[in-house]
């Protein structure tokens, strides 16, 4: 048996039981795509990040992340917590990472905890009917990207929690993020983000639809920042700031399992 690194953190939290669930685990080389997607579905989070010494030079680390059925292309609570992790483990106060589809992304502590630098998702208006029935109350708007993110606007908190999809309905649109916002009463912003495609049904807090949200919430807000809450069972806060074609989400982690994953 081989016995690798892992560590269980809870990303955009303060403390335990908050924010959202990632594993995290540095390998030497990487293993076969079968195998990170087997420990992926053992894990059973939202999302595994695994990382491996980036011999390129573009960066510290090379990046990946699996949700316990499938690759994704970028996760940001996974990225956050793969910065606190190596931070915490390595020192220093900046960390790069070489993604496969996603570019480069970088953490950074901060006063607050970390900042997490996420490429700009761009939404516009649009149409989708399909989708606004299954999510269960009619939005006010719908913005849509190409990149199979869409942003569902309503008109109050209340009406965002008192939100019941049909996840089956919703699971077979495909693997989209269905992200549904509002102003927020305590929080600039609320959202929740149902993923059910991607083996998700109800995220946590997901760092790529904030990514989104911060193009879609600076034009309407008129400002380059705004508080935010994922307004899921387990909660989870964020400040998310634009920086010309980069989302900058600021928030905590908190580490709550650090041991061994033990493999064939």
């Amino acid at each position: 048996m081989r016995a690798l690194p892992y560590w269980h953190v809870d990303a955009f939290a303060d403390r335990p039981f908050a924010g959202n669930q990632a594993a995290v685990m540095p390998l030497e080389d990487w293993l076969d795509d079968a195998t990170l997607l087997a420990i992926a579905e053992e894990n059973n989070f939202a999302e595994t990040a695994f990382v491996v010494r980036d011999k390129s030079g573009a960066a510290d680390w090379e990046l990946r992340w699996f949700t316990p059925t499938e690759e994704v292309r970028l996760c940001g609570h996974a990225t956050l917590a793969s910065g606190h992790v190596l931070l915490t483990r390595d020192g220093g106060d900046r960390v790069t990472f070489r993604t496969r589809k996603a570019g480069l992304l970088d953490v950074s502590r901060a006063d607050a905890g970390y900042e997490l630098a996420l490429p700009l998702i761009r939404t516009q208006p649009g149409e989708w009917a399909e989708a606004v029935a299954l999510i269960g109350a009619p939005a006010q708007e719908v913005w849509l990207s190409p990149d199979r993110y869409g942003i569902y606007l309503f008109d109050s908190e209340d009406r965002v929690r008192a939100l019941d999809p049909d996840l089956r309905g919703l699971r077979a649109l495909g693997n989209d993020q269905f992200i549904c916002t509002a102003p927020g009463r305590d929080t600039d912003v609320v959202s929740r983000v149902f993923v059910p495609g991607g083996g998700v049904d109800e995220d946590s807090f997901t760092g790529s639809a904030h990514a989104a949200l911060t193009y879609f919430w600076t034009q309407r807000l008129g400002r380059d920042d705004f508080t935010a809450f994922q307004a899921s069972r387990r909660g989870g806060h964020a400040i998310c700031r634009r920086d010309g074609e980069k989302a900058v989400l600021s928030g905590s982690c908190v580490t709550v399992v650090e041991g061994s994953f033990y493999l064939p």
